[in-house]
C-alpha cells in the first residue's frame, strides 16, 4: 500500500514509516523543511513537499495515495485551541477528496482528557469543546464512505529522551529547581513505547475498521508521584508536593495535565487488531540513567 504520512519524521512518525516500510509499504511523508526531507530520504520514504495550513498539498498527497495517516499537530500548548482548529481542517481538506474511496485515513487523538478520575476504554466518546478536535473530524468521515478510525495515544516513550507530557514536567522541574507532583501524587497517565504505537498505527491501516478508535496503551496508569521521583533522580532534584491551590503557579499551562488522572485501557484494541506490546514499559524505560539526556 502507498501511504501519505503527515508527521512523518517526527518522534513517532518515524517509528511509524520504519514499521510500514519494514512490512512491505510505500511510505509518501510530508515534509515542511529540507531537514525533514533529508531524513525521510534516509528512511526510505517519498517526499511530499507540504504544511500543516497548505491545504492543496495535504489533498494531493491523500488524494493520490491508497491510505493516510495523520501525524502532525503543532504542540504549543499556548495556542492549544488555535492549533487544534488548523488540524481540524488540514484533517477536512484530507477527508473530502478521500469522500467514497472506502480509503484507510487514520488521525491522532489522546487518552488523557477522555475519561477523567476511571479507567478509559475505547468505547468513551471524546468529549465535546475540547480544543483537539481531531478525532470528532476524522472520524464524520467514516459516514462519507472513508474508512476513518482514531489512533489514541498515551505518554509516548522511546529510548531517545522523550516522553510525551512528561518532556513538559521535566522542564518546569528544571526552572523550579524541585520536581512536582500535585496532592499526594496518585493521579495517573498511561503510556506505551514508539515502536509498539507504531505496530498499532500499521495494523489500524490493514485492517481497522471505520468509526473505530484504537487505544495505543501499554502500561494502564503510572502515577505522578512515580513519575515526578524518576525526573527529580535524573536531574538531581528534590521532589515535593505541590497544593492544589499552588498548581497554577507552579506548572504554569501545564496545572491541568499535572494533576488530571487519566489511566486507560487497550483491552478491546487488542482484541479488534491482535496488537500486544512487547517493548520496555514507560517506567523501566525513563528510568534509565541519561534517558533525558539523548
Amino acid at each position: 500500500m502507498r501511504v501519505f504520512v503527515t508527521g512523518a519524521a517526527g518522534f513517532i512518525g518515524t517509528a511509524v514509516t520504519q514499521e510500514l516500510i519494514a512490512n512491505g509499504h510505500q511510505v509518501v511523508g510530508l515534509a515542511r523543511s529540507d531537514a525533514n526531507a533529508e531524513a525521510l530520504e534516509k528512511l526510505g520514504a517519498k517526499i511530499h513537499r507540504g504544511s500543516l495550513d497548505d491545504l492543496g498539498s495535504l489533498r494531493k498527497g491523500a488524494k493520490e495515495t491508497d491510505g493516510t495517516i495523520h501525524l502532525a499537530f503543532i504542540h504549543d500548548f499556548s495556542k492549544f485551541a488555535e492549533n487544534g482548529q488548523i488540524d481540524k481542517r488540514a484533517i477536512e481538506a484530507m477527508g473530502g477528496v478521500l469522500a467514497g474511496s472506502d480509503k484507510p485515513f487514520i488521525v491522532t487523538s489522546g487518552t488523557l482528557l477522555l475519561a477523567p478520575g476511571r479507567l478509559a476504554t475505547e468505547k468513551d466518546a471524546v468529549a465535546p469543546g475540547l480544543p483537539r478536535v481531531s478525532e470528532e473530524a476524522g472520524l464524520a468521515f467514516a459516514a462519507r464512505g472513508v474508512r476513518a478510525m482514531a489512533v489514541r495515544l498515551p505518554q509516548v516513550h522511546g529510548g531517545d529522551g522523550k516522553c510525551g507530557l512528561v518532556n513538559w514536567l521535566l522542564n518546569i522541574a528544571r526552572e523550579k529547581g524541585v520536581s512536582g507532583y500535585i496532592g499526594d501524587g496518585s493521579n495517573r497517565w498511561s503510556g506505551a513505547h514508539r515502536l509498539d504505537v507504531a505496530r498499532l498505527y500499521r495494523l489500524a491501516l490493514e485492517k481497522g475498521q471505520a468509526g473505530t478508535s484504537y487505544h495505543a496503551v501499554a502500561d494502564e496508569g503510572v502515577t505522578a508521584r512515580d513519575i515526578a521521583e524518576i525526573v527529580g533522580r535524573q536531574l538531581n532534584l528534590p521532589v515535593a508536593s505541590i497544593l492544589p491551590d499552588q498548581a497554577a503557579a507552579h506548572f504554569g499551562i501545564m496545572a491541568m495535565f499535572a494533576g488530571m488522572d487519566g489511566p486507560a485501557s487497550s483491552e478491546l484494541t487488542r482484541q479488534w487488531l491482535g496488537w500486544k506490546p512487547r517493548e520496555i514499559g514507560m517506567i523501566a524505560d525513563i528510568s534509565r540513567p541519561g534517558y533525558f539526556q539523548v
